[in-house]
Formats: structure tokens, C-alpha cells, sequence
């Protein structure tokens, strides 16, 4: 009677675990057919415009300029306004970084020489290396949830097994790596002055772009320089870092929003798929049109990642024409955006992110 029972419930199991099997690669099936017909309509909208291009180059480097004349001058009589206009700036610098990531995706204008010339000045504001970077971001597309490879234009996230399998200590840093205090206000810091201005990708994909780091870092250097030289050094400096400070906070926010979303998709390389990993890896940050414009529109993310040859000034218009694109990605608002903060583990037994709080209380963990 005993080995019956052990039979059924074996059984049954199995039966469980099939379906479950089942409707998982149905599902991935039906989105990866899906995205291939979404992706005959999007070609229509992957040739750049050169006029919308220079209307977004105006609009967003003149802005910024200003601003940060503004800054300067507000500097000694009202800090309020100074850093209001700081974070006002940071946000044209975005939109200016958001030109140069179309740029290193090969889109934005239809010249490739006018592609790395715009690409170029965009980095001198953002400090990030125009080609260096590209590099690094292109390869996060072509690899994004791929539990195989998270070292490389990713946030670093330790699946729950792996993270099981840490010492004590090990544990303590990678929860303090994941704290919102180091993700939102340290890591900022970190991003720029670290990875951007030395090449720690040692792969030798990267070899070739190399210079471009040197070069930022030397353009840079001698903006600064001859700035100071002209102006107020003290501030010049303080200016510079806190406008570009505010803009690595807002960048870095927006890219793990992207990516760190609970019904993500995270694979090891033999199931994964890029178009899934599009369309479930990305999300679409539904924001206000204001916000939308200021940066670039960049929160499209799952038609960004299955298409990224499209400029960023259509991706609103493929949305609204084709709302239904969004029906296999996960849509946020802002408020909804902000507990994703707290999304620190891959659960690959539940398929999606977890906190460490949950992970306490689904694996009964101290």
C-alpha cells in the first residue's frame, strides 16, 4: 500500500513538473514568434533622420550649456537654486549621453564619420568613452540574461544558489554591493571614476578600443584645465562633478530599472534566447512625455534591446502606433519603478528576481 502511494505521488509529480516544463517553452516559443513579427514593422523605423537629429542635438546641448553658465554664476548667492539647476542639468546631460548611445549603436544620424565626431563630443560631457563603452554595451545586448556572462556592461546579480554557497563574509558584501546606498549613491562615484577612466575589461574584444579611455580622460583633462584657467577654478570644478554626479545617479537608476525587474528572464547560455531576453529581460519605463524627452526616450527598453538600431526619437511613436509590442514585457510607472531597489537575487527555481527578504522566507534562511 505504502510503495502505491510513493508511486502516485511520484507520478503526479512528474506530471506537475512536465506541464510546468511545457507551458515554459510554449510561452518562450510563442514571444520568440511574436518578436520576429514585430521586428518586419520596426525596420521601418530603424533609418535615421538627420533633421530630427540635429533638432535633438540643439535642444539638448545648448540647454545644457546654459544651465551650466547658470550654475556658475548662481553658485555664490543661492545653493537651492544651484542644485535645482543641477539636477535640471543632469537630465539635459541624459539626453545628451542617450545621442552618444545612439551613436555607438550605429544610428542617431545616417554618416558613420558624423556617428563618431557626435559620439565624441557627447562623451567629453558625460565622461564616458564613446567607442570603450559602446564596445562594453553592445556586447550587454547581444548577452543580456545570460547567467554565463554578468561581468560586462551588467549589474552584477548572483543567482540564489550561488549566492547560498558564499562564506559569511562573502554574503556581507555582496548584500552591501546590493544595498540601494551603494548601488544609487556610491556607485555612481564609482562608475565614473573607476571603469571609465581605466580599461578593466581585459577580454581582447576590448584591446582595440582601449585609446578611446585615454583620450576622454585627456580631452577632459584639458577642458577642465583651460576652464579653470579662464574662470573661477573652485567653481568649475564643483559644477562639472555635480552635474555629472547627478547624471551617473539618474543613468545608473534607469539601467537597473531595465534590467533588475521581477518577471525577468535569466538563462545560462543552452536556453537562452535573445529575442525572449528582449522582450522579458526589458522593460518598458512608462513615463511622462516630459520625462520620456529629457531621457531620450531610453525607458522603450524592450523595443530598444529587440531593435537597437532605432533611433531614439521614433521609439515613442513605435509604441503608441503598436501598443500591443508591450504585451510580454513588464510595464512600470515610477511608483512601481521604486521597489525594484530591493530586487537583489536571480530565483531560478521561481524564475524571477527576489529580495533578500524573500529569499529568507522561501528557503527558511536566517
Amino acid at each position: 500500500m505504502t510503495s502505491n502511494i510513493w508511486y502516485y505521488l511520484f507520478f503526479y509529480f512528474g506530471c506537475y513538473i512536465s506541464v510546468i516544463f511545457a507551458v515554459l517553452i510554449m510561452s518562450n516559443t510563442e514571444i520568440e514568434l511574436f518578436a520576429k513579427q514585430m521586428i518586419s514593422t520596426l525596420r521601418d523605423y530603424q533609418k535615421p533622420n538627420n533633421r530630427k537629429a540635429f533638432i535633438q542635438i540643439l535642444n539638448s546641448f545648448l540647454p545644457f550649456v546654459g544651465i551650466w553658465a547658470l550654475m556658475y554664476w548662481v553658485f555664490d548667492y543661492s545653493l537651492i537654486a544651484y542644485f535645482s539647476l543641477g539636477v535640471l542639468n543632469a537630465f539635459f546631460l541624459v539626453r545628451i549621453f542617450i545621442i552618444q548611445h545612439d551613436c555607438g549603436h550605429r544610428s542617431f544620424v545616417k554618416s558613420g564619420r558624423a556617428r563618431d565626431f557626435i559620439g565624441y563630443i557627447c562623451s567629453l560631457m558625460s565622461a564616458i568613452p564613446y567607442n570603450y563603452w559602446a564596445r562594453s554595451h553592445n556586447f550587454h545586448h547581444s548577452h543580456n540574461g545570460q547567467l554565463d556572462h554578468r561581468d560586462i556592461g551588467d549589474i552584477y546579480t548572483m543567482t540564489v544558489a550561488e549566492y547560498d554557497a558564499l562564506s559569511n563574509w562573502k554574503k556581507m558584501k555582496y548584500r552591501f554591493y546590493r544595498s540601494p546606498i551603494s548601488m544609487f549613491i556610491i556607485g555612481p562615484f564609482y562608475y565614473l571614476m573607476v571603469p571609465n577612466r581605466y580599461p578593466l575589461n581585459k577580454q581582447k574584444m576590448f584591446k582595440p578600443v582601449y585609446k578611446s579611455i585615454w583620450l576622454t580622460n585627456i580631452s577632459i583633462i584639458v577642458l577642465l584645465i583651460t576652464l579653470c584657467l579662464l574662470l573661477d577654478p573652485i567653481r568649475v570644478i564643483t559644477v562639472y562633478f555635480t552635474v555629472l554626479y547627478l547624471f551617473m545617479v539618474i543613468a545608473i537608476w534607469f539601467f537597473y530599472v531595465q534590467h533588475q525587474h521581477e518577471d525577468g528572464y535569466k538563462q545560462w547560455k543552452e536556453n537562452w534566447t535573445q529575442m525572449v531576453s528582449a522582450l522579458k529581460g526589458s522593460t518598458y519605463y512608462k513615463l511622462p512625455g516630459i520625462v520620456n524627452w529629457f531621457t531620450g526616450n531610453i525607458g522603450v527598453h524592450h523595443i530598444h534591446h529587440l531593435y537597437p538600431t532605432i533611433p531614439n526619437y521614433y521609439l515613442v511613436e513605435v509604441i503608441k502606433k503598436n501598443p500591443n509590442f508591450s504585451k510580454y514585457s513588464t510595464v512600470l510607472t515610477f511608483w512601481s519603478s521604486l521597489k525594484l531597489m530591493f530586487n537583489t537575487l536571480w530565483d531560478e527555481k521561481h524564475e524571477r528576481m527576489i529580495s533578500f527578504k524573500e529569499y529568507k522566507r522561501l528557503y527558511n534562511k536566517a
